[in-house]
């Protein structure tokens, strides 16, 4: 399994591909080559820097005598004005590499600062927000990324980190008894040890999982406050509970005060706007 730095690597390769093609020929036509200047990452708009890191590597992997100055790093609340990096090299490196840095930037700082957002919105509570594997394309490590900048916790990777039961595997499999067996043998034979989270649809489900037991966590999906606090009852702290499905940033706060552990936010990356910043020639 590739690496989390190999698949930022891969990514950033295939960006400049798509984007640079066979020659940026606007910036190779008026800029020569051995001309050298400095740009700086301008934030226009309020909210929380992410991807400072990832956009160092964008910069060296293109062009390795690029300069970076970081003046603000990730995490930071920033402001309009503020200026978070100044970039030191040639102007036609400096040119190729500008949209592909914004665009991830953006997009990171876009989702840490929605993220604390929410994370705020818990304060109080023992409830932690959680993202989802409703990424982008390719950029799922970045995306999570922003989300832990920003004070939430990783859900899953992928498909390959951890058992999630969901809806569709337990009607597949026959029911709640024979996914949970299936599972365990399945972790058995093939030796990995992995946590174990099932989701459930209504209370008699939720009953069903404690009668039979052997798993870590229990989502509940699509339940009202009112279910979400029966639930939490029922289940006396045994295992973790995750709130899923239908909770707006309104009704974050009804549903930790029934004493989840996690509520888990697709939003957080799959409908983010971008933080605004530009770069610009010093």
């Amino acid at each position: 399994m590739l690496s989390v730095e190999e698949l930022n690597d891969k990514l950033i390769d295939l960006a400049f591909a798509e984007d640079i093609g066979d020659g940026d020929h606007t910036t190779l036509c008026c800029i020569p080559a051995d001309v050298t200047g400095q740009s700086k990452l301008l934030i226009k708009e309020e909210g929380i820097l992410a991807g400072v890191e990832i956009a160092k590597r964008v910069f060296h992997r293109f062009d390795p005598s690029m300069q970076v100055e970081v003046l603000i790093n990730d995490g930071a609340h920033v402001k309009p004005g503020d200026v978070a990096m100044v970039v030191t090299g040639k102007v036609q490196s400096l040119l190729q590499t500008e949209r592909l840095m914004l665009n991830i930037m953006q997009r990171m700082s876009g989702i840490a600062t929605m993220t604390s957002r929410y994370v705020k919105r818990l304060q109080g509570t023992r409830t932690r927000v959680l993202d989802t594997r409703k990424t982008t394309p390719g950029m799922r490590m970045l995306e999570k990324e922003a989300v832990k900048i920003g004070g939430g916790v990783n859900h899953r990777i992928g498909l390959f980190d951890m058992i999630l039961l969901k809806d569709n595997h337990v009607d597949f499999a026959g029911g709640i008894e024979n996914a949970i067996n299936r599972c365990h043998a399945y972790l058995k034979e093939k030796g990995k040890d992995l946590k174990i989270e099932i989701e459930v649809r209504n209370l008699d489900e939720l009953d069903q999982v404690l009668r039979i037991g052997g798993v870590d966590r229990i989502m509940l999906d699509n339940f009202t406050p009112e279910n979400t606090r029966k639930a939490v009852e029922k289940v006396g702290g045994r295992y973790e509970i995750e709130s899923s499905g239908g909770i707006t940033f309104d009704t974050l706060r009804d549903y930790a005060e029934c004493g989840v552990d996690y509520i888990s936010v697709g939003a957080l990356t799959h409908s983010v706007k971008g933080l605004d910043m530009s770069f610009k020639a010093c």
